[in-house]
């Protein structure tokens, strides 16, 4: 039998390692926004600092969301599981009204809210993976039989991504089934189901490249960016050409040169070009460190609290961040195709920050409940049943 070690009582919890994480990249984000958005915020509202001061607005609220989501407890959420996905349908259908959405570019995923915009998808991670943890910790016993321990939390997942992809948002869907994926992993779901669905998807996801001309120019691009230099594979030759500048220490912050109206949207998507540009490979693996431990913490806080819906809770969203934080330096790094996802706490953006700030609340907030301790069980779904043959076996 395995025995538990002793836990030290630690009073209110308070996980100081994940919170000074979270601060120091969101200290780098406001940097580097107004270094990597000066150019273009003088020449579309000729004030540099126009986007830099909105993101410390940003940061003020969603470090107010923080203190106040730390307090409340995480409980709460289980509770009003449904109200909060709910809200998430109820938004994404929203962006279709006329007078509420906001077309940039093609795609309507934006809220107008007076002086800001909000996007619906940001709070769509949230919402899931909040339903999800509720869903998990009831109904474990059900996850070995895909109806409806797998199937029904996929067909809620279905169609988020359906209204995601009417938008169109494809990052955003794509990051969406890749967190519900993970979860029902954890959650105990059989390895067959999710490869059957995943077969499924798959297809659907390659038929909505080839339908979409300029999805399939990305992928084309992603394949060999030198193919079109000066069209789908500009984002990302600038991109490297950005690394490629900043070398070891970088040229310094605010010497970047490719911010300057040669990479598109420096201060949002392709942020950490300007980042490896302006701090070299030290600033960007200091980025990647930091982003390591906060995903650590995070999974560390899953596996070591006994409240199955702070587990899988906790794990949900380190899986959401993390998911996104991947997927944008994937792109920016050309090792993924390219995708309108921002990089967390880091790019310009009010909605990301907030929900992103808004994740790590909720983290705080089983962290103080439950305290930072060294217990090992129990284990959510899959590795719970895992080490329960383990132990009888012994």
């Amino acid at each position: 039998m395995t025995t538990r070690k002793k836990i030290r009582k630690q009073g209110p919890g308070t996980d100081s390692t994940l919170l000074f994480s979270v601060f120091l990249l969101l200290g780098i984000g406001i940097i580097m926004v107004y270094s990597a958005g000066s150019a273009v915020a003088a020449g579309r509202y000729g004030e540099a600092s126009y986007f830099a001061v909105r993101q410390l607005v940003f940061a003020g609220m969603g470090m107010g969301g923080l203190l106040l989501l730390r307090q409340i407890n995480y409980r709460l959420l289980s509770a009003l599981a449904w109200p909060v996905l709910g809200l998430a349908f109820l938004l994404l259908v929203l962006v279709f009204v006329p007078g509420l959405g906001v077309t940039v570019g093609g795609a309507t995923r934006w809220l107008d809210l007076g002086p800001v915009n909000f996007q619906p998808a940001e709070y769509a991670r949230f919402a899931l993976v909040v339903y999800l943890a509720h869903f998990l910790s009831r109904k474990d016993r059900d996850m070995e039989a895909f109806w409806p321990g797998v199937g029904w939390p996929l067909a809620v997942t279905g169609a988020l991504t359906g209204l995601l992809l009417l938008q169109p948002d494809f990052g955003s869907a794509v990051l969406l089934c890749a967190t519900c994926l993970v979860m029902l992993f954890v959650g105990g779901a059989k390895i067959r189901h999710l490869a059957m669905v995943s077969s499924a998807v798959l297809p659907l996801a390659g038929a909505a490249v080839l339908l979409a001309p300029y999805r399939m120019r990305r992928f084309m691009a992603f394949l060999n960016p030198d193919a079109d230099p000066l069209g789908a594979g500009y984002h990302i030759n600038h991109s490297l050409m950005a690394f490629g500048s900043g070398g070891l220490a970088g040229v310094g912050v605010g010497g970047g040169y490719q911010k300057l109206h040669y990479l598109p949207e420096p201060h949002t998507d392709f942020i950490l070009a300007v980042l490896g540009e302006e701090m070299g490979l030290l600033g960007v693996c200091v980025v990647v460190g930091l982003f390591c431990i906060v995903i650590w913490r995070g999974l560390r806080l899953a596996r070591n609290v006994e409240d199955p819906f702070a587990s899988y809770l906790a794990f949900g969203l380190s899986a959401s961040i993390g998911l996104c934080a991947v997927v944008n330096m994937g792109v920016t790094m050309g090792l993924l195709p390219t995708k309108g996802l921002t990089l967390p706490f880091i790019s310009y953006g009010g909605s990301s920050l907030l929900f992103s700030l808004a994740c790590v609340g909720v983290l705080a907030s089983v962290a103080r409940v439950h305290g930072v301790k060294p217990v090992a069980l129990p284990l959510p779904g899959a590795m719970r049943r895992e080490s329960a043959r383990g132990e009888a076996a012994s």
